[in-house]
């Protein structure tokens, strides 16, 4: 198997990394990075477990290979926080109790994330779409809705603040 040089933006920083050909993101994320925030799921691209934001677009890491990187701009639950603040979203899922085992939080949170990025003001049908790639075996996905509702509050409260 070859390996080749491989140069991306990871979270806002330009990187480059020896990867295999065969390589999946998410085994570059965990294994070579060490960002063990997304999660290694099902590896089938079943879970959600395991998204991450691929140029502003959530994508199942299992199923990229690495080397599709090439030259673009991943993003990982790592890279949301700014500041050591919270993103909303993710302080929303703290504080409406919407995450017990935490295993589909990270995936649950970067398809929120790229649904509120284009869509500011999502109805509940639309918020549910957008996450029916995540599987959560514990919530009942009640709490999550609420808390992307009212993550998408804050950040539009946020916006119209400034």
């Amino acid at each position: 198997m070859s390996k080749r040089v491989l140069s991306f933006t990871l979270n806002g920083d330009p990187t480059e990394v020896i990867v295999k050909d065969n390589m999946t993101l998410l085994d570059l994320l965990r294994d070579k990075l060490g960002l063990t925030g997304t999660k290694k799921g099902c590896e089938q691209g079943e879970c959600g477990a395991c998204t991450v934001m691929l140029d502003g677009k959530p994508v199942n890491s299992c199923c990229t290979l690495a080397v599709e990187c090439e030259g673009r701009e991943v993003v990982t639950i790592e890279g949301i926080a700014k500041g050591g603040k919270l993103h909303p979203i993710q302080r929303q899922f703290i504080e409406k109790w919407a995450l017990q085992c935490g295993y589909c939080t990270p995936g649950m949170i970067m398809s929120a994330k790229a649904l509120l990025d284009v869509n500011p003001h999502p109805t509940e049908l639309e918020i549910r779409e957008a996450i029916e790639g995540n599987l959560c075996r514990c919530t009942g996905y009640a709490k999550i809705v609420e808390a992307i509702q009212a993550a998408a509050a804050e950040m539009n409260w946020e916006e119209g603040k400034a």
